[in-house]
């Protein structure tokens, strides 16, 4: 059974399946767990709009959390030991919450229908500690608003910065705590269709013995198949509860990341060490994907268009899978066989990313429709290194949406090594990577525009990285 916190009444969730998603267990109520809840909007169901957006709770260092997720895609067993908020729990009584009241003095809804996942983005934001650093745009980045202007919207969202949270949620925190504490110590939680693991030696058991079980994360690719293929699974097992696969440490050679540890945890840190892959982070889904979804999780879905593999693999990163107390390091240029194929074993998981630190030059270039929120039509991660005389020792160039998968430009790489970065090595290595790839032609970019875009960001990458003006060329 699942356990969580609706707003201040606990719920446990015995019937409906775990493959459920959390929009379709408010809206249509499946049990008679809870009454119907409405407010919560079905959009696009894939994770884009945000008029889904609710609210998710947990206690970190004895204080409340509160990050938004797309209800739309996000399944059952991510909820358990957390507190879910919905737009009906904001106010109190008759007393409107202020993120509410603030929308109301600025006229910043028409319809409405978009309105409940924007006061939640704005309750979240509400609630972020000083030093998160998020504004009103970012969080605001998943919420599509079909008919009224972003002006008034924007204008209610400043009129809060600088107000310090006052309301029920603060005045029930310690309470909320408690309880949350209650459930989290309690043990595996389970049954024939999901289970939460406590710990990696539990998961890794299970795992030996259930190799067909589908593992969830964030879920942000998961719940798509849920939701637009409408597959059904079977046994799920949620990684959201094993602490060690959340888990950042740093040495003086390495940055190890558990597979499990979402996107908004990881950013700072790559930011620090790589300052390009966290700008790329950035514009990675909305904050509501990157509240949930995880590195490992993107590795393992093994996307050719997947935004983070081309960057761990511009910077020779590993992985370590395990398999029962069996554990392997494989580079991930290995990692990668097929289209959606990789060389994970049966009842074998990715357990931990291994990054190496020192001297890098990595840029990283994503092209898409959109800038922001959207899928890459090509991301190029290029990371040369050259010596004193201004040789390549070191080049390492890969793309996503070049191949049927994440792929390293081994014969652009090997051109360049030994050369000195000129125009004629670049010449010679653009030829090599128009030999190396065959794009598909689809619904983002033709064939033709891969090969030439990616032949022009390895041109950009070495003007920028000579200091020599790039022109960019935009048509209307």
């Amino acid at each position: 059974m699942i356990r969580f916190l609706l707003n201040d009444e606990l719920v446990t969730v015995r019937d409906t399946p775990a493959d459920t998603t959390v929009l379709d267990y408010l809206r249509k109520n499946v049990t008679s767990e809870i009454e119907r809840r409405t407010g919560t909007k079905e959009g696009c169901c894939s994770g884009d709009c945000g008029a889904c957006t609710v609210v998710v709770g947990e206690h970190e260092q004895d204080r409340m959390k509160y990050r938004t997720m797309n209800g739309c895609i996000t399944l059952l067993p991510s909820l358990h030991g957390k507190q879910l908020i919905t737009v009906e729990d904001l106010a109190d009584g008759d007393e409107l919450h202020p993120v509410q009241e603030a929308l109301v003095a600025h006229h910043a809804s028409q319809c409405g229908y978009c309105t409940p996942g924007i006061v939640m983005s704005l309750f979240a934001l509400h609630h972020e500690s000083p030093d998160s650093q998020v504004d009103a745009m970012e969080a605001l980045g998943g919420n599509l608003c079909r008919c009224t202007g972003y002006r008034p919207i924007m204008e209610a969202a400043k009129s809060l910065q600088g107000q310090k949270p006052d309301d029920q949620f603060v005045t029930r925190e310690k309470t909320t705590i408690s309880i949350l504490k209650d459930l989290s110590n309690n043990d595996t939680v389970g049954s024939d269709d999901f289970i939460i693991p406590k710990s990696e030696d539990e998961l890794a058991g299970y795992l030996e013995k259930n190799p067909q079980s589908r593992l969830l994360a964030g879920g942000t690719d998961l719940g798509l198949e849920v939701t637009q293929l409408l597959k059904r699974m079977p046994q799920l097992v949620y990684l959201g509860n094993v602490p060690e696969l959340q888990q950042i440490d740093v040495t003086d050679h390495e940055l190890t990341i558990g597979a499990a540890a979402t996107y908004r945890q990881i950013e700072p840190v790559l930011s620090y060490y790589f300052s390009e892959f966290g700008d790329m982070l950035e514009r990675l889904g909305s904050q509501q994907i990157r509240n949930h979804g995880t590195l490992g999780g993107n590795i393992g879905n093994a996307s050719p268009i997947g935004d983070t593999p081309p960057v761990l693999l511009a910077l020779d990163a590993c992985i370590e899978l395990r398999k029962g107390k069996s554990i392997r390091v494989l580079p991930l240029a290995q990692f990668f066989l097929d289209y959606k194929k990789t060389a994970l074993q049966p009842g074998e998981y990715i357990s931990k990313v291994r990054i190496p630190l020192g001297q890098n030059t990595l840029k990283v270039y994503k092209l898409s429709k959109r800038y922001g929120d959207d899928i890459s039509t090509i991301l190029a991660a290029i990371n040369i290194q050259v010596d004193s005389h201004g040789v390549v020792v070191q080049a390492r160039v890969a793309f996503g949406g070049m191949a049927a998968i994440p792929k390293r430009a081994t014969n652009c790489e090997n051109v360049l090594v030994g050369e000195p970065l000129n125009s004629a090595a670049l010449d010679r290595a653009k030829t090599a990577i128009q030999s190396e790839f065959n794009p598909l032609s689809d619904v983002r970019a033709s064939s033709d525009y891969r090969l030439q875009a990616a032949c022009n960001l390895l041109e950009r990458y070495v003007l920028e990285t000579r200091g020599e003006p790039v022109r960019i060329l935009t048509h209307a």
